[in-house]
């Protein structure tokens, strides 16, 4: 194993499609985990797995009009009406289809930030980007010693995730369907279905337009003759169905039961708003009936104080269930346009099924903005409402760290050497990738972006470091 030298590394990315027209800063570590963390990390997992059950327990007898509770009654049509607000009737009949029940994505991914307070989940994604990132880092740095999922085992986690959807096939043909709007992540998914098919394995890259039907089969050409799909990972959102040419073959293929889609059709399981559910005063008792005592401990404390932004108007007298303003409740959401900075500690987002719900293109955080800023973003949200929700979270700052990086320009001022290393101070998010098999959620990675200490809202910019994960005793 060559040292993790700058030029190593730059050659390593620079001799792969996987990191096209991508740039980040290198470091020579994976980012250290303690064996407790990583533990910690394990049963978030599970407590991530367990929500998921919860949430569509919730969503099903809600749309029913069941009673949620065993010995009181606690019955919320405004939940699914949050759940299913500016959907299509087609998806919401094919979620609550029966055959779907007990469905769960295969691939998890909350963003968990690293606080003084510990871990704190800003979301829950389940069509998560990183995959083939994560793998390649792992390879690349596992010389180091006990890398989180090193060599091929978050490739192979992947793929078993997808082919024990199909038990009785013994080399399911899975198609990893990557849509135009999630183009920038094909090549990591290119690289995934090239790695599997060294081993042997029938996994695809394709895009929705190379997808046709032959009779109620679901197919795409493979060296000129039509192969049957039997698994469709889908790589796209589902405010993007429009825009799938191939969208109408894949829902009659499955109706047909022809081909088995992952993760799952069900917008319910991609809202940011879910987060708001749990920490909603109405469904406090029905959280601690629903989720494991250590599962509801956990959630509480890794979910921070969420919020939908519902413009509904109250009767007089009414306050909302939101942050305090001023020291008092709110009456009318606008009046959160007047918040102090102090009070403004606090992130605002559209909570899905939208084009701007991914890749922090709505996010908006209120102390790190001028007042005007946020109270542009406070209309938006309530102008949006009739058709798609804005969340409310607080604001839970990341912690300052220290981790080696080389400079990100040779020579850069700081560095004896211009190509050594220097201890730099940021700020740490941290994405496991958990993988569902059999209803057992399993980790098998974990990729660490770490953001200068000035940047408030971390995510994958050019002058982030992004880093696979060690284990240290």
């Amino acid at each position: 194993m060559a040292d993790l030298t700058r030029e190593y590394l730059t050659s390593a990315f620079a001799s792969t499609s996987l990191f096209e027209a991508k740039t980040w800063q290198l470091s020579p570590e994976a980012w250290p985990l303690t064996r407790a963390e990583v533990t910690e990390l394990e049963e978030i997992g599970t407590a991530c797995g367990q929500f998921h059950l919860a949430l569509e327990n919730l969503y099903l007898r809600s749309a029913a009009g069941k009673n949620l509770l065993r010995n009181k009654p606690l019955v919320t049509p405004w939940v699914v009406d949050y759940l299913d607000r500016g959907k299509p009737q087609y998806l919401i009949e094919h979620a609550r289809h029966a055959r779907q029940k007990g469905i769960m994505p295969t691939v998890l991914r909350p963003d968990l930030l690293v606080t003084d307070d510990g871990f704190a989940m800003s979301e829950l994604d389940s069509v998560p980007g990183g995959i083939g990132l994560t793998a390649f880092l792992n390879r690349l740095y596992e010389g180091e010693g006990n890398v989180l999922g090193a060599g091929d085992q978050m490739v192979e986690a992947f793929y078993q995730s997808l082919a024990n959807l199909r038990p009785e096939s013994r080399n399911p043909l899975i198609a990893l369907v990557v849509s135009e709007e999630a183009a920038t992540y094909r090549p990591e998914m290119r690289w995934l279905a090239e790695e599997l098919q060294q081993k042997g394995r029938r996994v695809f890259c394709i895009k929705p337009d190379e997808i046709f039907p032959l009779s109620s089969s679901l197919c795409f050409d493979l060296e000129g003759n039509p192969e049957k799909i039997e698994i469709v990972y889908r790589f796209f959102e589902l405010f993007d169905l429009e825009n799938i040419p191939s969208a109408k073959y894949i829902f009659e293929a499955w109706e047909a039961g022809e081909v088995i889609i992952t993760p799952p059709m069900r917008p319910f399981q991609e809202e940011k708003l879910s987060l708001a559910l749990f920490h909603h005063h109405l469904l406090a008792d029905y959280w601690q009936e629903a989720l494991p005592g250590k599962v509801l401990k956990r959630l509480q404390k890794l979910i921070p104080k969420s919020w939908v932004i519902d413009p509904v108007p109250l009767p007089p007298g009414s306050v909302l269930d939101g942050p305090l303003v001023g020291g008092r409740g709110l009456a009318d959401w606008r009046a959160l346009g007047e918040a102090s900075k102090k009070e403004r500690e606090l992130i605002l987002k559209i909570s899905g099924f939208h084009e701007s719900a991914w890749g922090a293109r709505s996010v908006v955080y209120g102390a790190d903005c001028s007042k005007e800023e946020w109270q542009a973003g406070l209309a938006i949200a309530l102008k949006d409402a009739p058709e798609n929700f804005h969340l409310l979270q607080e604001y839970r700052k990341p912690k300052r760290l220290k981790h080696p990086l080389y400079p990100a320009v040779r020579g850069e001022p700081g560095s004896d050497d211009p190509a050594s290393p220097a201890i730099k101070q940021g700020r740490l998010r941290l994405c496991p990738y958990y993988f569902v098999r059999d209803g057992e959620v399993s980790l098998a990675g974990a990729l660490a972006t770490f953001c200068p200490p000035d940047k408030k809202i971390i995510h994958g910019m050019q002058d982030a470091a992004l880093l696979p994960c060690r284990i240290i005793d």
